[in-house]
């Protein structure tokens, strides 16, 4: 989410973060390493768990050959 800034935010736990920046980005998704602040971490995907489809069955048409 971008703020205009400057911003004052006031976490669960009572502190307090302060940006004195123009524009702010506050993270919504809470992976940022840099919380309350984006840092882009919802761009990153990782697999918690191996994927049980093969490569074929995850494209269209994957293994199909010539039209009949």
């Amino acid at each position: 989410m971008l703020v205009e800034g400057p911003v004052e935010v006031v976490l669960e736990d009572g502190s307090t973060v302060v940006s004195d920046r123009w524009l702010v980005a506050l993270c919504a998704c809470r992976r940022s390493r840099s919380y309350p602040f984006c840092d882009t971490s919802h761009r990153r995907r990782v697999r918690t768990s191996p994927d049980a489809r093969s490569p074929d069955a995850r494209s269209p048409g994957a293994g199909q050959t010539g039209a009949g």
